[in-house]
């Protein structure tokens, strides 16, 4: 994830930041499935994927406990 791409999801919503990880597990599991399939051009774009919902997840945790204080 590019810098300015960073910042800018960092300051979304916590509803936007969950429906943001939802479309990001969706393609984690369609880049998967394609890659037991036939191998994919590019493997490391799962690595990619899978690190920016931990950096996501991290986020929206971080959101949660802001709100509960």
């Amino acid at each position: 994830m590019k810098r300015k791409t960073k910042d800018s999801k960092k300051n979304l919503s916590l509803d936007e930041l969950r429906a943001e990880r939802k479309a990001l597990c969706e393609k984690q599991f369609r880049l998967t499935f394609k890659h037991r399939v036939t191998p994919l051009p590019n493997p490391l774009e799962l690595r990619g994927v899978r690190r920016d919902i931990a950096r996501i997840n991290g986020w929206i945790r971080e959101k949660e406990l802001a709100a509960g204080k």
